[in-house]
C-alpha cells in the first residue's frame, strides 16, 4: 500500500533542469511530471524511482522510463522537504556518464556554499 507523505516541495537550481526538461517530447514530459508528482507526494519512494548515488554527500538520481528512453535527474533534499532539482540527461549506456555526475556535485556545492534560508 502506498502512503501519502506531507507533500515535500520541489526547486529547481538554475535553469538547468528547465533546459532539458523543455526539449523532452510531450509524452516524455508527462512522464517526468508523473514521477515528480509521486516523489512530492510518497512516503516511501521506491528505488527504481529515487536512488541515493553511493559515494556522494547526499546526491540522488530521480530515475524516469518513457518508452524505451531512461532519463536521469539529479537532485538532493534541503531542509528536510524540499528537494532541489539539478540537471538530467538521457542515459544512453548502463553507466552513468561522469561529466554528468560531476556537474550534478558542482551544482550541489555552489548551491550549499551560497544558501540563504
Amino acid at each position: 500500500m502506498l502512503t501519502l507523505h506531507p507533500e515535500r516541495t520541489l526547486r529547481f537550481y538554475e535553469n538547468y533542469f528547465n533546459e532539458f526538461y523543455l526539449n523532452l517530447s510531450e509524452n516524455d514530459q508527462e512522464k517526468v511530471e508523473y514521477i515528480l508528482d509521486m516523489i512530492k507526494k510518497l512516503q516511501w519512494i521506491p528505488k527504481r524511482f529515487l536512488k541515493h548515488i553511493e559515494g556522494t554527500a547526499g546526491l540522488y538520481e530521480i530515475r524516469v522510463r518513457s518508452g524505451v528512453s531512461n532519463y536521469r535527474i539529479f537532485c538532493f533534499f534541503d531542509s528536510g522537504s524540499r528537494i532541489i532539482l539539478l540537471n538530467g540527461f538521457k542515459k544512453k549506456s548502463q553507466k552513468t556518464p561522469r561529466k554528468e555526475l560531476d556537474l550534478a556535485l558542482k551544482f550541489m556545492k555552489i548551491y550549499k556554499e551560497n544558501k540563504v534560508n
